[in-house]
C-alpha cells in the first residue's frame, strides 16, 4: 500500500469505522483511541495489506481491539445516551427513536451487538463479518439472528414506542 492509498483509506474510512466503534464502546474517547490504533496498525503493516482489502483489515483490527477492551472491562457500564449516538430528546418524556435504539443496542451482548452493527449499519456481508470477527459463517448468522431477536424483544412494538 502506498502513502497515497493509506491517505485515501484515512479520508474514506475514518467516519464509518468511528461510528462502528462508538456504537460498541458508547465512549467517544475510547472510540477515538481504537480508531487511531487501527490506523496505526494499518500503517505499520502497509507493506502486507493490499489496498482493496484495507477496509476489512481496519474493521478486523478495530473488532479485535474492542474484544480485548471487553475482556479487560469487568463490569458493563450503563449506556451514556448522549455519547451513544449524539442523541437528543425531542421532548423530555418522549425520547427520540435513535435514543431508544441506542439504548436497546447497549443492552445486547457485545458479540451480538458487533455483528448486528456490522451487518445492519455498515452493510457487510455475512462472509465479510466472519472474516472480520474470526467466527464461522454459521456462528455469524446465529449471532445476528439472536441479536436481532433480542432487539425485537427489547424494542417491542414500534407502535408502543412512537
Amino acid at each position: 500500500m502506498t502513502v497515497a492509498e493509506f491517505n485515501k483509506c484515512v479520508s474514506d474510512l475514518t467516519d464509518g469505522l468511528f461510528r462502528f466503534v462508538v456504537k460498541n464502546t458508547r465512549d467517544v474517547p475510547s472510540a477515538e483511541d481504537i480508531v487511531q490504533e487501527s490506523f496505526v496498525r494499518l500503517w505499520e503493516n502497509r507493506d502486507k495489506v493490499v489496498f482493496g482489502s484495507s477496509k476489512s483489515y481496519l474493521y478486523t483490527i478495530a473488532y479485535r481491539l474492542l474484544v480485548d477492551r471487553g475482556r479487560r472491562r469487568s463490569v458493563h457500564n450503563e449506556v451514556d445516551m448522549s455519547v451513544a449516538a449524539g442523541i437528543r430528546n425531542s421532548e423530555e418524556h418522549h425520547p427520540d427513536l435513535d435514543g431508544i435504539i441506542a439504548s436497546a443496542l447497549g443492552k445486547l451482548r457485545d458479540d451480538w451487538r458487533m455483528v448486528v452493527l456490522l451487518r445492519d449499519m455498515e452493510g457487510y456481508s455475512y462472509e465479510e463479518i466472519a472474516e472480520i470477527t474470526g467466527c464461522t459463517l454459521s456462528q455469524v448468522k446465529v449471532n445476528i439472528f439472536r441479536g436481532r431477536s433480542r432487539l425485537r424483544d427489547l424494542l417491542g412494538s414500534l407502535d408502543d414506542i412512537i
